[in-house]
């Protein structure tokens, strides 16, 4: 049966992410010394096309005219725009080669550079409508074919009126010229592509605006290599996450929506509705209740170390699976531990203040140096580890407690007992977790058993520290000098005041949980809790969940994934392949992982499943989430 669908593609803005005519401008502009000039003569004749106020033609030609484009100069182009293709296209690269016969490239750029970038896409170089230039024998451009219809005004649909295509003929494209097409009945329907570029005036007429190609194969049953179009996948970035956490999922294809400050449980229960995908950093409290509300949620990604914020029974209960940065910003909160510790040991806080008071107070009283001094860690994960080799290096001696056995770096000791370290520390810096058992780790028996004149900082959670009792230790003298970074209650927003019983003490530092906060880590974060997140939504990998079963799984090639979430009880396995087995589904591979609340089954097929199976999986009982991936 033959297929007739035909698939009209604009180049510019399009199939690229730019107006190629642009890039070769500024390629040939930078040999120029009055470049700007040139740059602005361009600039004017594009708008003088796009007004209509001069002819398509005629802007050609004045646009050549003054770039005087040679042979070269395409080879520079060329690579560029082959770095531009939008990333859509990238990812259904299968469409083009599966419909080749029956995919056009439309444009009023030239074929010369066009057909380089597209035919590496399986698009057929006889299927490529553009217009050529014509070169002297010193290969400078001289002109271009005036016989082409796309070199004149409405030559794209001059092109497929001569075209006559003999079937559907779907447009995409970005431009009035794409919409003519359809306007002159020679297509079916116009999809407006506002991946790159969105055009007022377009929009208006489109029959369906598609952010991506994969919205456009979602649409027509064309998909080939997702089963889900992103931009149908709804992200919310809470708390001003690092931007480039914004640019990866953007151009992932996700529709992605940011605001700058935490949400209340309110708040958020309204806004998660339809969120497939959330990422907050401290402040936002994802609670059993806000998960109740999501509908659609797959996944939550801590952009910290830190996940007491979020009910991981619930998410998991929920089947959502929820990724941390448990190394991205350790580097950053070591270097604000040394810092505090120093300017703590030398009292440098108190007489900065008197400075700012026209207090001149120069004595070395209470003054010291951290060299040689007892720094004792409680909690030697990531953060306390490496706190011990760099304070190590800088002459201290390193002793630390944890509950689980760690490994001791450098010539630091381990100490039996919670209480054993607090006897003997001069700076004790605390690196635990948020889990409800350390609530009050520290408190009033604590602070009585450390020595007197002693170093207290917390960067780890606020619950883990009696604040009372904390600020009754540093009136006492108990805590010589104190740094404080995390509170058992934070504000949600910089407009909300900050209130502590720790305000206006002596010796004392206070920061708003910044211990991460540098640029260097909030990139590391933003780079990495998306990659996880998005390697889950296209995989299936779990690799660094910290609520479900890790499993790194390869990369599906020519097969399905099918994904069971259910409740961790005997059985679920033998009902999933019983169901294959009655369908005749081959599997090519199988992952089972669970832990203590579900199981986690990855299945790769290579038949085609239909609607029943799918019923038929979803109705198993314990079931909690199943997707499928292509």
């Amino acid at each position: 049966m033959t297929f007739n669908k035909y698939f009209v593609i604009d180049f510019d803005s399009t199939f690229t992410k730019v107006e190629a005519f642009d890039v070769l401008a500024e390629i040939i502009v930078k040999e120029h010394p009055n470049s700007e000039n040139i740059k602005k003569k361009i600039f004017e004749i594009t708008n003088l096309g796009m007004e209509g106020k001069i002819s398509l033609r005629e802007s050609i030609e004045k646009r050549l005219d003054i770039l005087q484009p040679e042979k070269r100069h395409l080879v520079p182009l060329i690579k560029q725009l082959k770095l531009v293709v939008s990333e859509s296209f990238k990812r259904n690269k299968e469409f083009f080669s599966t419909y080749a016969d029956n995919i056009y490239i439309i444009s009023n750029g030239f074929r010369e550079f066009i057909e380089p970038v597209v035919t590496e896409f399986g698009i057929k170089p006889e299927n490529i409508l553009a217009n050529e230039f014509i070169f002297d024998e010193l290969e400078k451009v001289i002109g271009f074919d005036l016989n082409n219809p796309l070199s004149a005004n409405n030559g794209k649909v001059e092109q497929l009126k001569r075209l006559n295509l003999n079937g559907d003929v779907y447009v995409i494209g970005d431009g009035y010229t794409d919409y003519e097409i359809k306007h002159a009945g020679l297509a079916n329907k116009f999809f407006a592509f506002t991946e790159n570029i969105e055009r007022e005036s377009v929009l208006s007429k489109a029959d369906h605006i598609t952010p991506s190609l994969d919205e456009f194969l979602y649409l027509n049953k064309l998909n080939t290599t997702i089963s889900y179009p992103k931009n149908r996948i709804n992200v919310l970035l809470l708390e001003n996450v690092h931007p480039v956490a914004l640019e990866l999922m953007k151009a992932e294809g996700f529709n992605v929506e940011t605001y700058p400050a935490g949400l209340d449980e309110d708040e958020l229960c309204e806004k998660i509705k339809n969120i497939s995908v959330l990422g907050i950093r401290s402040k936002t409290q994802v609670t059993a209740k806000v998960l109740e509300s999501a509908n659609r949620l797959m996944v939550i990604g801590a952009f910290c170390i830190g996940t007491n914020q979020i009910d991981l029974k619930a998410a998991t209960k929920k089947g959502v699976a929820v990724f941390n940065a448990p190394f991205s910003n350790t580097r950053s909160v070591v270097e604000l531990a040394i810092a505090e510790m120093i300017l703590l040991m030398r009292g440098i806080i108190d007489k900065s203040t008197k400075m700012h008071e026209g207090k001149w107070d120069k004595s070395a009283k209470g003054s010291f140096e951290i060299r040689g001094k007892k720094l004792g860690i409680i909690g030697y994960g990531n953060i306390g580890a490496q706190l011990s080799v760099i304070a190590e290096n800088l002459g201290m001696k390193i002793f630390y407690y944890d509950k689980e056995e760690k490994l001791a770096l450098g010539n630091a000791t381990k100490c039996k007992s919670l209480k054993d370290l607090l006897a003997l520390a001069d700076v004790i810096t605390l690196h635990v977790d948020g889990k409800e058992s350390n609530a009050n780790l520290i408190g009033a028996a604590e602070f009585n058993a450390m020595k007197k004149g002693v170093i207290f900082l917390n960067l780890s959670r606020g619950h883990v520290v009696d604040v009372k009792a904390l600020r009754e230790s540093i009136l006492n003298g108990t805590v010589a000098g104190c740094s404080v970074d995390v509170f058992p209650y934070e504000p949600i927003s910089n407009d909300e005041e900050f209130m502590s019983e720790l305000r206006g003490l002596p010796n004392t530092i206070l920061t708003p949980h910044i211990g991460g906060s540098t640029s260097e880590a909030q990139e590391n974060i933003g780079n990495f809790v998306p990659g996880k997140m998005m390697d889950y939504i296209n995989t299936g990998s779990t690799s660094n969940s910290v609520n479900f079963p890790n499993l790194t799984l390869p990369i599906l090639e020519n097969a399905h994934r099918l994904i069971h979430i259910h409740n961790n009880v005997p059985g679920i396995l033998a009902k999933i392949n019983h169901i294959l087995a009655d369908n005749g589904v081959n599997i090519v591979g199988q992952y089972l992982k669970t832990n203590e609340q579900i199981g986690y089954v990855i299945t790769d097929i290579n038949k085609e499943y239909n609607k029943e199976m799918i019923k038929e999986m979803r109705a198993i009982e314990n079931t909690i989430k199943f997707r499928v991936l292509y």
